[in-house]
């Protein structure tokens, strides 16, 4: 019986088959296409999608093929341009351009390296569930049937599901009444490296007529899309149209030469497609033993590109839970790991549900705005689960901690207006953490990289009034790996008054020299770090007894 079958080996298949090779789970990945496609669908990745490819040790052969977003060259109605830089610096990563093959081939040698294979020309035909597993009959492309076991199977095989229709689940919404084109082509002149293009201009009682351009790597080449002619209105699947020819590149230089100020020459083009946007979610992500993952679970006008980002977020969050319940640490029992198992759906389908409402209203006003609105809406740094069951306890609600996490002040730890971190909250990245005899400084990023509980803690000395002790962090670090062992490791952040000497032994040690850990981790003394990087506790005091009452909540 395999573990875990994930159906759909996009990005997001292939990252949740990664995310469970790395939590030491070996799943069985299959894609009913025969090959990957070609086609530059998925763009936009965000700075929190970025972070997440960092934890996983892909993150520099990501750079390596993508280009940094810089900004955007908006065309007023009149004609006026408008170039418009955006900063990022604040962040540990801006956001980054990838052609989706490139994306899909560097999870595949990541996936490689853990050596399983994408098993391709595999669709599924049906699914069956029991109380102890799930029996899949998988068609091969010359036609053959084979039955599978599996102890769980995940979703991903995007916005036409077999996983989803076969266990029923309702994927609500409706359709874009228009239809839309894109292609990959080169434009000269361009905007500045690294700069979109957007022309919109209204049309009485109809959608706008529209000229989008997003850079890609590769000099002068950009993925452009606006809406199709009305006679190629008609799709009513969402995705792109394998079945017939897209536009010619005469179709899409009409829309250009009808838009732009100035006068540029679409050539080259490699591809194109006509397409279809909707809006919908699924009514859960969950059926028993079966997930759902990615655009199975959610579809959404490509608003900001939160699409990909979003399933692969949801990838991430699950892989870490499925794992702990595969390998048998969480309750035993028939409905083994059911409260951590159930935390998968309470965390993320409010995150797409959010997404689904954010771009589609982004889009039915896209005629009206021409800039405007928060920066960070389209990073995902600032999504949270708070309201999860699994996280916890609280601090104190008083007047410190009731202000939201809104700001870059606030999630970079930037300056005094620092939010009071709660349960659930992105941990906040810190630079400048100093080891003793370490010759560069470190970020708590990776310090915390890996497949495990982090437990933070704040270090003062022996003389300090507040915080932990050197004495104390080693006595609670000795006990926690008695009774947690593999689940959880300790470090500790020591003020800058912490001598090298002081440091606790056997507990990975930094300085925050410049004060960066300080400032972003304030009114507690430990956090403990779920393997997602979100916050699975603040603890005022930092007690065996209190994260015990973390992992008792977690996994029973």
């Amino acid at each position: 019986m395999h573990e875990v079958l994930i159906v759909g080996a996009g990005p997001v298949g292939l990252t949740m088959a990664a995310e469970l090779a790395r939590h030491r789970v070996r799943p069985r990945i299959i894609d009913k296409a025969t090959a990957p496609l070609p086609y530059c669908r998925a763009v936009g990745v965000t700075p929190r999608t970025l972070e997440v490819y960092d934890d996983m040790g892909i993150v520099d052969a990501m750079l390596d093929v993508g280009l940094w977003l810089e900004g955007l060259r908006m065309i007023a109605p009149d004609g006026a341009i408008h170039d418009i830089a955006t900063d990022f610096s604040d962040l540990p990563y801006g956001p980054l351009s990838i052609r989706q093959p490139e994306t899909e081939r560097v999870l595949t040698e990541h996936l490689a390296h853990f050596g399983i294979p994408v098993e391709r020309g595999l669709a599924l035909a049906a699914l069956q569930q029991d109380g102890d597993g799930v029996v899949v009959t998988l068609e091969h492309s010359t036609g053959r049937r084979e039955d599978v076991r599996a102890a769980y199977v995940v979703g991903c095989d995007g916005a036409h599901s077999a996983v989803r229709k076969a266990v029923g689940i309702a994927f609500e919404g409706e359709a874009m009444p228009m239809g839309f084109m894109l292609g990959e082509v080169t434009i000269r002149p361009s905007p500045p490296r690294g700069f979109a293009l957007r022309a919109v201009r209204p049309r009485p009682d109809d959608a706008p007529d529209m000229f989008i351009a997003v850079p890609l790597q590769g000099r002068d080449r950009f993925r452009v899309s606006s809406l199709a002619p009305v006679e190629e209105a008609g799709h009513s699947e969402h995705g792109l149209s394998a079945e017939k020819p897209g536009p010619n590149i005469a179709t899409l230089q009409a829309v250009a030469d009808r838009l732009l100020p100035e006068s540029v020459t679409l050539s080259e083009m490699t591809w194109s497609s006509y397409f279809r946007i909707s809006m919908r979610l699924a009514a859960r992500y969950r059926d028993r033993r079966v997930f759902l993952a990615g655009d199975a679970a959610h579809i959404h006008p490509p608003t900001g590109g939160q699409g990909m980002n979003t399933g692969i977020q949801d990838a991430y969050n699950l892989a870490w839970k499925l794992a702990l319940v595969v390998r048998g640490r969480a309750e035993p029992g028939p409905n083994a790991g059911e409260t951590l198992l159930a935390s998968y759906e309470s965390e993320r389908r409010p995150v797409g549900a959010e997404v689904v409402a954010r771009t589609t209203q982004a889009s039915l006003k896209f005629s009206r705005e021409t800039a405007g609105g928060n920066r960070l809406a389209d990073t995902q740094i600032l999504v949270g689960y708070r309201d999860s069951s699994i996280v916890g306890p609280r601090p104190d609600d008083g007047q410190t901690a009731a202000r939201e996490i809104e700001s870059v002040a606030d999630i970079a730890g930037t300056g005094d207006g620092a939010a009071v971190l709660r349960p659930g909250d992105r941990a906040p990245d810190a630079a400048g953490l100093v080891r003793a005899h370490v010759g560069h400084p470190a970020r708590l990023r990776e310090i915390l990289r890996g497949t495990v509980h982090v437990l933070v803690v704040r270090l003062t000395s022996e003389a300090a009034s507040s915080g932990i002790s050197p004495a104390a962090v080693e006595a609670l670090a000795a006990s926690l790996a008695r009774r947690f062992g593999e689940l959880l490791r300790v470090v500790a952040v020591g003020e800058a008054s912490v001598a090298a000497d002081e440091a606790p032994a056997g507990v990975a040690t930094h300085i925050d020299a410049a004060g960066t850990f300080a400032r972003a981790y304030r009114d507690a003394s430990a956090w403990l770090v779920r393997p997602d990087g979100h916050l699975g506790a603040v603890l005022p005091v930092a007690t065996e007894a209190a994260v015990a009452a973390y992992f008792e909540r977690l996994l029973g």
